[in-house]
């Protein structure tokens, strides 16, 4: 069976160079163990605010190492440093807006400044690589979503679109805990039990 293999890149400067510790990847590894029923496999990449370096670490994610999914945490707003939607877009073979729109939506239901975002979705190759907010908190509000007190979602998360990106990608079948993240497919596209 093909396992899933997701690239985690944390882009921070400070993290990078140890002024402080980092918290995208552990928040990312601890949501996608909870979140994920099936099997998986992760490769993390910590690395500083520059451009050239977020290209090559996300070719390499992609073109060596074969990565179906890269998500990656940090600088994706208006700061000058921020580059990662720069760098990702640059090594994209096709866009997929909806996941930028998406995560903007999410954010805005939590905060104002959400609008200054420039995350971004896109494809190289068959693997999908979405930029994610730097703050654990947010990354699990992108992936799950909007939910009221009950639970139920008002918003759906990215997340919930990734298992059939990646299955239309010729990607390993992929399946979550309802409970986290309902993953969502056209009826035709579920595999029996």
């Amino acid at each position: 069976m093909n396992t899933l293999k997701i690239g985690l890149v944390s882009i921070s400067d400070r993290a990078s160079s140890g002024v402080y510790q980092d918290l995208g990847i552990p928040a990312l590894e601890e949501w996608l163990g909870h979140a994920l029923s099936s099997p998986h496999h992760t490769i993390s990449r910590l690395i500083a605010d520059e451009q050239d370096l977020i290209e090559t670490t996300l070719k390499d994610l992609v073109d060596t190492e074969g990565c179906h999914l890269i998500l990656t945490t940090g600088g994706t707003g208006p700061a000058l440093r921020d580059v990662t939607p720069d760098a990702t877009l640059a090594i994209a073979d096709r866009v997929m807006p909806g996941f930028g729109e998406q995560m903007r939506q999410i954010s805005l239901h939590y905060v104002p400044t959400a609008i200054l975002s420039r995350q971004v979705g896109v494809i190289r190759k068959q693997c999908l690589i979405l930029n994610l907010p730097g703050q654990p908190k947010s990354i699990k509000e992108t992936l799950e979503g909007v939910k009221d007190e009950n639970g139920k979602v008002l918003v759906n998360g990215i997340f919930a679109a990734v298992p059939y990106c990646i299955q239309l990608l010729d990607g390993p079948y992929i399946e979550t805990h309802a409970a986290i993240v309902a993953s969502f497919r056209p009826k035709s596209a579920i595999k029996a039990q």
